[in-house]
């Protein structure tokens, strides 16, 4: 179980998904500098042993996990830690933490109105059945690259394509000359593709904006990604189609219910952090005082 507050959304680390083939290998993590070895500490209590530093996120988890057992035991649920490090939770430890998060973080349901609202602004989400048979030249972030150079480098690239006296053949020379993708070698092909099937700033950018949802031919701007710049060309376009409000009313609202949980779990994490003293460690706190 992992009891730091949840995020919506998380950006995924890995490959953008099969359907798109934008699988580039993310950065191995820079090496650790003497700063980032001193021991991080919660009120005294070491997250780690000393020399020992846990990667960012690991150690992000811990520190919650710390402030959530400090809570428990200032409400007498747990008993108190004499140790210089903070313990390791059992199962039914983490049973009691989960149990009082209950009880001290509340979230409303979102009412009608809210959900109708969502519903207006994100209709274009909800379609079923669409796909672009599409393909794109990505212009790759790797370590140690000067970014604007490369933007340049790409912004270049997209106005030749899109001149109107460009011939049809171009875009597939151009993304066997540039394109870090291995569908370079299809002229950047990407076959037909579904929202889900591509990276989330893709899909973002291609599928989930009314003003993209018909026409076909070179998207006019450069498309970001945590990969890198893509030129992306529709080359077909399934519509699919769009469910009505009461088909997938509910679903909104699970989705609202989740993102009013997940701010409410952050705020009071971040109250949390608030009123502890961190050594060596950075997380989001707030001054507001824990409502009793």
């Amino acid at each position: 179980m992992s009891i730091s507050p949840p995020v919506s959304p998380l950006a995924d680390a890995g490959s953008c998904g099969s359907g798109c083939g934008c699988g580039n290998a993310t950065a191995s993590a820079p090496a650790l500098s003497a700063q980032d070895m001193l021991t991080a500490t919660i009120n005294g209590i070491a997250l780690h042993a000393q020399g020992q530093r846990p990667e960012a996120g690991e150690l992000r988890e811990l520190a919650y996990a710390e402030l959530l057992r400090q809570r428990a035991v200032s409400l007498g649920l747990l008993p108190e830690h004499t140790g210089p490090m903070a313990p390791e939770l059992s199962e039914s430890e983490r049973q009691i933490l989960e149990a009082m998060v209950d009880r001290e973080v509340s979230s409303p349901q979102p009412e009608e109105v809210e959900c109708q609202r969502y519903h207006q602004a994100h209709a274009c989400e909800f379609t079923v059945g669409q796909a672009l048979h599409m393909r794109h030249i990505l212009f790759a972030v790797t370590p140690g690259i000067n970014v604007q150079a490369l933007a340049v480098h790409a912004e270049k690239a997209l106005l030749e394509l899109t001149h109107k006296d460009t011939p049809p053949d171009r875009f597939a020379k151009r993304a066997a000359e540039l394109s870090n993708c291995p569908t370079s070698s299809q002229g950047g092909d990407l076959g037909w593709v579904g929202p889900d099937d591509c990276a989330p700033e893709l899909a973002k950018a291609l599928f989930h904006q009314s003003h993209n949802q018909s026409g076909v031919g070179v998207h006019p701007t450069l498309v970001h990604s945590r990969f890198g710049f893509h030129i992306v060309e529709v080359l077909e376009r399934r519509a699919g189609t769009e469910p009505t409000y009461a088909e997938v009313r509910e679903r909104i609202a699970r989705l609202l219910a989740m993102q009013s949980r997940a701010r409410a779990l952050y705020q009071y994490m971040a109250l949390l952090a608030g009123e502890a003293e961190l050594e060596n460690i950075v997380l989001d706190a707030a001054d507001s005082p824990l409502v009793q």
